[in-house]
């Protein structure tokens, strides 16, 4: 299998990641692109985050020990988990304003942050 060579479980895969609204999980990006492929296989997922992972198109994000995927790209973000449906969102915007090499007490130096918020997003809070 070559890096370079494009092939219809890598476009769908790429496409899924692109059009989310958030991060997802291998199971969420199987059943998504199943929709496309039914007789595409988990295995297939895994390879594919593998290679779009080494490729630097998509990146993965650690959420409560899961390892979720985006794509590369989006600039500064964070995420907001919803407490009820369990889906993953990015936000657009930054909730703190922390600069890198900002240098705490102690002399601990910032070089990077991620901050996720949880709560209810506006459809599970609409419901309740």
């Amino acid at each position: 299998m070559t890096a370079s060579r494009s092939t219809r479980q890598r476009d769908v895969i790429t496409r899924v990641l692109h059009d989310a609204e958030g991060p997802l999980g291998v199971g969420d990006v199987f059943e998504r692109a199943r929709a496309d492929l039914p007789a595409l296989g988990v295995a297939t997922v895994y390879r594919t985050l593998k290679l779009l992972t080494d490729q630097g198109r998509i990146h993965p994000v650690t959420l409560d020990g899961e390892t979720l995927y985006e794509s590369s790209g989006k600039g500064h973000h964070h995420h907001f988990a919803c407490t009820r449906c369990q889906r993953v969102f990015t936000l657009h915007t930054c909730p703190v304003a922390l600069p890198s090499g900002t240098v705490y007490p102690g002399g601990f130096i910032v070089e990077a942050h991620e901050v996720t918020l949880y709560g209810q997003c506006p459809q599970c809070a609409q419901a309740s």
